[in-house]
């Protein structure tokens, strides 16, 4: 929320001369400081005046309005894009001009080419005049080049710039308007969608602008062309134009297959991702079930359909690329086939002039003119979208005027309010409300959920209108709203919310809300950034943030919606005493709570339930009239979600160690000290290669998809297709050659003998077929070259998922600690995206721009050998500026992203405090820093725009050269060169203008895109874990016992991370429950792990005398069940849930389920077993999570179970249910249960102490708790009088039941210490 704290660079563009302007020279300093070192906010420009987003969006916002007034005088709808037009028709239809100047340079040219080809055709070497002429002709030609490249980039520029404007000015306007919706409004419209309309809709405005003018352009350029040709070929030119014609609905319809397609992928690669986030956050239990193989299978299923889905759209893309490489030839072929058929004589002018004229208006027919009529309709969608969104209803604000003026007393009076959230609802959600509040009262409303406490306070913020009744309120109202809201900003910010800084009341408030302690652990303090949602803050902090904002403005009345809650017991007392009763106690205020203990001392206490007042009065007035609040409360505790039970003193939880209640929600303001510290797991750097590209790396990327010959062979159909389409022209020009030599002869042997049946004339067949071969070998070798990269590309994608996913898999768990999902996930989605869509075709798009261009400068110097040398500099100038551009323009890429993001995290956390905003006055602020955060952005869109054009004016500039060069090359040298090939080396050089700054363009593009490639080859490289199976297999019934011993065992997660177990020497007997309790960090985990081999560990493991180190690791997890801490369920069938390798009949899944008492949950569900899950579960509480494991458990019989218990408070019976269970069905297993509550295991065998990776002590239950010195007595103690007396007994009377065995303590230990393992045990 700080204002933008940098002193912004003025815009030399603003200042710079016209010349500067059309050259973009004010650019340069720019370029030269991106090369030095990499480009900061700071290097940007500030926005123009006209570009700035408060005054762009202000003048759109009053056409707008002026248009719904207009729309509602005559009873019509109102129209978006009325008031998009008016506001820029004049700016806009300018930069016409420049598309017509142009186009009209693009048709003029061919004309001039036509006239230096005639030169040559009738050449003559003493005829002066005709020299000069064509002088004149190449002189023409050579500012024509120049000409289009200056206009083409300025009249780009000019129409994104005001593309950008009508986008800037857009979302100013949503934002507006997301600011003073109205409850009833939010509920058509939900916050993804608003960010979708700034995200996506409004970007169609960047795209419409530019193909817009094309139009009423295209149409009159064809039609000159026609003309043109016209008189060039006669007739034969309509044949070329229809086929031109035809292609056109060819290409869009290509277009829709495509997008078809698109969507289908789409939906599968969603599948996809949503299948790897579940493998990714679920690996630790896919591993420890072995369960790799199933997923894999899974994965490589939906991928293999996506792959497929993804080939034919690259071969349509390729089908598509070919036709607009072969397009042009077609044409030709057509119309000169037609042309020499009906009987003319072909000359080296007329071919030219053709193709050029051809190729000139080939572009904005095929290309522009479709592409501005789909844009329009997309650009009418989206105008649409936002015009619904802008039409919605807005909130009537309150008279705040009047406030001002009565300032003697702030009160709130209501006599009988009736109000609806939902009209179409029958049940108002308050009625027949009274209450007056009037100063220093504090008036608690109480109810359970849903009884309308939250509504009464929206109705007196006037979020929630009122139907009937009386709303009186006086002075200015602050509120603290039930789900902390705070905005990505510092913490001072957030509680400052715009207010000036006041010391000491600042000080004043940041104790009474107990966040002094927070703020002095926090490494900045109170300028700590909080993250987009708060993501650096715990819950309780967050809500003490949100109810400081509040205390801090110096407001009148005081709207508190239960901001106890979310924080424990202490602070919460502390808040109430020192802050609600402290600092405000002075003030009018409302709190709505659900802690009873705090109603004493309110003044006024109002009891609500469903809508109604069900008693009104103080705390003793309600107690005589026998209003039993327990019940009240009661009701409460069963159904508020919003309630953490820690908060509730009256339940207390049994613990095994304190640190549960520091992890679950609040970070506990006072007591913070004595809780030991969480060690937190480092989080690796993002690894980033840097520096250009090598060539290793696209050998790595090519080879995933094809074998090195068939890489040659691509490589040469590859050759071949350009080579035909050179040819194709070159014989053409051979023809006219030919021809125009038999003219001469034939205009010479005429006057020897005026018998006319002497003309010798060209076998017209022999022509014809060489010229249809060639086009027919073009085609073919284009659409061959490919369909054949495709594949190849597409191949690659699928082979390089395959290898990333393998190493995912086989990689130990330790990675996905130091890793975080989104880093792994964004390899998979984004990454393997670009691979899969936008790497193939921009690659086989740069290799035909690349041969092309080859092509080109290899006919200009088989024409004249001497243009090597102009060519040579131009290279090395092109080489330097490409490098130079690269650096800087990838930092402003980089740049434009960063500054986006800001815009939608402030859209998206505004919506979330929209009342918060309202209550408080502040929505001018925000909008305020919106357009702050949207000119951020166009600075560096700006950048964007510019930097690229300035670069493609260089490269134009450079070809504008070579251009001029070979026309005046082929003046000077006029003795040796004959018409055909003049022509051949002219058309050619012309159309390097615009693709050779293409070709570069997408050069840079692939290079980007390479670096996705390179970050999937870096994860197919990881280390991987010991094999899943060894020679050694263990017998197939092993492990029939189940005993488990431990012989020294060390243990660590990494080479070079702490060691967690140190030395450890324990057995666990067959058929024996132990458990196992520490404090946290003591090892109870780590002991797991180390079972389950997640790491390898030093020492020795034996599970029934075999040595687990030394079998796979399929074979050793798949024989010991573990039932998880956080229960994790997979998407997919609900049996495939239970057996994924479908081993079990459906019989004995039901007996499982049956045992679990699952049964009759899953079968009310609509498929039964074969119902889907929702995403990891989501549809079963975490409850029923948990016994589903555990009915796996029961399905896999083995003879080792170990439960790491879960965390996550499962309710009484179902805990008592899962002990049950455990003690009938796995008597005779070895069960080990890593506890947190110890009447868990209170009546276990015996009890295993960890303490800092070391055994502690070891024994049964009861003769632990003789010993006040042990960790375990303290912890029984630490659970309170009551229920230690509880466990002591418990523990008593499991141990005077047992029957015991004749060894003390499971190994006997020789004097000298050594462990003997008794022989019959094994």
């Amino acid at each position: 929320m700080e204002e933008m704290k940098k002193a912004d660079k003025t815009n030399p563009c603003a200042t710079a001369s016209f010349l500067s302007k059309v050259f973009f020279w004010w650019l340069n300093p720019l370029f030269s400081i991106g090369y030095k070192r990499r480009l900061e906010e700071d290097d940007m420009f500030e926005v123009l005046t006209e570009d700035r987003s408060e005054n762009l969006g202000q003048e759109l916002k009053r056409y707008w309005e002026l248009e719904v007034q207009k729309a509602t005088k005559e009873l019509r709808k109102p129209r978006l894009s009325k008031s998009i037009i008016r506001c820029c028709w004049k700016s806009y239809s300018v930069l016409g001009l420049l598309t017509l100047v142009e186009e009209v340079i693009k048709v003029v040219q061919p004309v001039l080419l036509g006239k230096m080809i005639q030169y040559f055709e009738n050449y003559n070497p003493n005829d002066q005049n005709a020299l000069y002429d064509s002088l004149g002709y190449a002189a023409g030609l050579s500012i024509c080049t120049i000409g289009l490249a200056l206009l083409h980039h300025l009249y780009f520029y000019h129409v994104q710039r005001a593309g950008m404007k009508i986008r800037v000015a857009m979302c100013h306007m949503i934002y507006n308007k997301a600011l003073c919706l109205s409850s009833s409004a939010m509920g058509k419209t939900t916050t993804g969608q608003i960010v979708n309309l700034l995200s996506n809709d409004v970007n169609k405005f960047d795209d419409v602008t530019i193909f817009l003018h094309y139009l009423w352009v295209g149409p009159l350029q064809a039609a000159a062309v026609v003309g043109l040709l016209w008189v060039e070929i006669g007739p034969s030119c309509l044949a070329g134009m229809v086929i031109l014609m035809f292609l056109m609905p060819v290409q869009t319809l290509f277009g829709r297959l495509f997008s078809k397609f698109r969507s289908k992928t789409a939906t599968l690669t969603d599948n996809r991702i949503r299948t790897m986030n579940e493998v990714v956050s679920g690996i630790r239990i896919i591993k420890m079930y072995a369960w790799e193989k199933p997923f894999a299978a899974l994965v490589s299923e939906v991928r293999s359909k996506e792959i497929s889905k993804i080939m034919s759209s690259s071969y349509l893309r390729g089908l598509n690329m070919a036709s607009f490489f072969c397009a042009s030839k077609i044409i030709l072929f057509v119309t000169f086939t037609l042309y020499v058929l009906l009987g003319n004589t072909i000359s080296a002018s007329s071919v030219f002039v053709t193709v050029s004229l051809y190729t000139s208006v080939r572009l904005t027919v095929t290309l522009f003119f479709p592409n501005a009529i789909e844009k329009m309709y997309e650009c009418r969608v989206s105008i649409r979208r936002i015009q619904e969104f802008l039409m919605l209803d807005e909130i009537t604000k309150r008279n705040d005027a009047l406030l001002q003026v009565e300032k003697k007393e702030a009160s709130v009076e209501i006599q009988d309010l009736t109000c609806y959230w939902d009209k179409s609802l029958d049940a108002p959600s308050l009625q027949n409300i009274s209450l007056s509040l009037t100063s220093n009262q504090l008036l608690a409303v109480i109810g359970p959920v849903g009884a309308g406490k939250s509504s009464l306070l929206s109705s007196i913020l006037g979020e929630l209108p009122d139907e009937k009744g009386v709303l009186k309120v006086k002075g200015q109202l602050t509120y603290a709203a039930q789900q902390p809201w705070v905005f990505p900003g510092t913490i001072r910010s957030n509680i400052l919310f715009g207010k000036t800084m006041n010391p000491q009341m600042y000080e004043r408030v940041i104790r009474a809300c107990a966040l002094k302690r927070d703020l002095e652990l926090l490494p900045d303090g109170d300028q700590t950034l909080i993250g987009d949602r708060g993501a650096t803050l715990s819950g309780g902090q967050k809500a003490r943030v949100n109810l400081a904002r509040a205390v801090y403005q110096d407001a009148d009345i005081y709207l508190l919606d239960d901001p106890l809650s979310a924080v424990d017991a202490e602070v919460g007392r502390h808040l109430f005493e020192q802050c609600i009763c402290g600092l405000l106690k002075n003030k009018p205020r409302i709190l709505v709570t659900h802690q009873l203990q705090y109603l004493k001392a309110a003044d006024q206490i109002l009891v609500l339930k469903e809508g109604h007042m069900v008693a009104k009065g103080t705390y003793n007035q309600l107690q005589q009239s026998g209003l039993d609040f327990t019940s009240l409360l009661k009701k409460e505790e069963d159904e508020d979600p919003l309630q953490p039970p820690q908060e509730i003193p009256a339940r207390v939880r049994t613990l095994s160690e304190n640190s549960v209640l520091s992890q679950a929600s609040s970070v506990h303001s006072v007591k913070d000290t004595d809780l030991p510290a969480e060690q937190v797991l480092a989080v690796a750097e993002e690894s980033r290669a840097q520096g250009n590209i090598g060539v290793g790396l696209y050998l790595k990327y090519l080879r995933a998809g094809a074998s090195i010959f068939f890489l040659i062979v691509v490589i040469l159909i590859n050759i071949l297709a350009q080579v035909a389409y050179i040819m194709q022209d070159w014989w053409l020009a051979y023809w006219a050659d030919e021809q125009g030599k038999l003219d001469k002869l034939n205009a010479n042997s005429t006057i020897f003998q005026n018998s006319r049946n002497v003309t010798v004339s060209l076998n017209t067949d022999f022509y014809l077929g060489i010229y249809g071969g060639l086009t027919l070998a073009t085609i073919l070798f284009g659409f061959v070259r490919n369909l054949a990269l495709f594949n190849v590309l597409v191949r690659s994608a699928q082979s390089l998922h395959n290898r990333m996913f393998d190493a995912i898999l086989r990689t130990p768990v330790r990675f996905f600690d130091v890793n975080p999902i989104g880093r792994v996930l964004n390899r998979f989605s984004k990454d393997i995206g670009q691979l899969d869509s936008n790497m193939p075709w921009t690659f086989v798009d740069f290799i035909q721009v690349f041969l092309q261009i080859v092509g080109v400068i290899a006919v200009s110097v088989s024409v004249i050998p001497w243009i090597l040398i102009p060519v040579l500099p131009l290279l090395i100038v092109f080489l330097f500026l490409r490098r130079y551009f690269l650096q800087t323009s990838r930092a402003v890429k980089r740049l434009e992203s960063t500054t986006r993001s800001p815009v939608f995290s402030h859209l998206s956390s505004s919506l979330q405090g929209l009342w918060t905003i309202r209550a408080f006055g502040a929505e001018d602020r925000f909008q305020k820093t919106f357009d702050a955060h949207q000119n951020l952005h166009s600075e560096a869109w700006f950048l964007f725009l510019t930097t690229s054009r300035w670069f493609a004016l260089r490269l134009d500039g450079i070809c504008s050269i070579f251009v001029a060069v070979t026309t005046f090359g082929c003046l000077l040298l006029r003795d040796q060169l004959d018409a055909g090939s003049v022509g051949l080396a002219l058309t050619y050089s012309v159309t390097l203008m615009g693709m050779f700054q293409w070709g570069v363009r997408q050069s840079a593009e692939l290079e980007n895109m390479m670096t996705s490639v390179e970050r999937v080859v870096e994860y197919t490289e990881l280390e991987s874990e010991a094999p899943w199976e060894t020679q050694k297999r263990p017998p197939p019934d092993w492990p029939s016992k189940g005993l488990v011993t431990f012989d020294g065992v060390s243990f660590s997660y990494s080479d070079d991370g702490p060691v967690v177990l140190k030395n450890m020497k324990a057995m666990f007997r067959p058929r024996e429950k132990v458990g196992i309790v520490g404090r946290t960090g003591a090892g109870k985990s780590s002991l797991v792990s180390a079972l389950f081999r997640l790491a390898e560990y030093q020492g020795k493991i034996y599970i029934d005398g075999v040595l687990t180190s030394e079998i796979g690791l399929h074979d050793l997890r798949q024989k010991m069940s573990i039932i998880p801490q956080d229960p994790v369920l997979f998407t997919g069938t609900m049996r495939k849930n239970l057996d994924p390798f479908n081993q079990h009949t459906d019989e004995e899944l039901w007996n499982a389920l049956q045992e679990v008492q699952l049964k009759p949950v899953v079968e009310e569900l609509p498929g039964r077993l074969e119902t889907v899950l929702a995403e990891s579960g989501s549809n079963f509480s975490v409850g029923q999570r948990q016994l589903v494991c555990l009915a796996r458990a029961i399905l896999w019989k083995n003879r080792i179970l170990i439960i790491d218990e879960a965390t996550a408070n499962v309710d009484p019976r179902t805990d008592e249910l899962i002990q049950k269970t455990i003690r009938d069905k796995f008597r005779d297993c070895t069960v080990l249960t890593i506890a947190h509550r110890l009447n868990t295991i209170i009546d276990s065998d015996r009890i295993l102490v960890l303490d800092a990776g070391k055994i502690h002590a070891y024994d049964e239950p009861y003769t632990l708790l003789q010993d006040p010195e042990g960790i375990f007595y303290k912890m029984v103690q630490q659970t309170g009088k009551q229920e230690a007396a509880a466990l002591r007994e418990a523990a008593k009377h499991a141990y005077d039941n047992r029957s015991r065995p004749s060894i003390s303590n499971g190994h006997a230990e020789t004097p000298d210490g050594s462990l003997v393992i008794f022989e019959t045990a094994l």
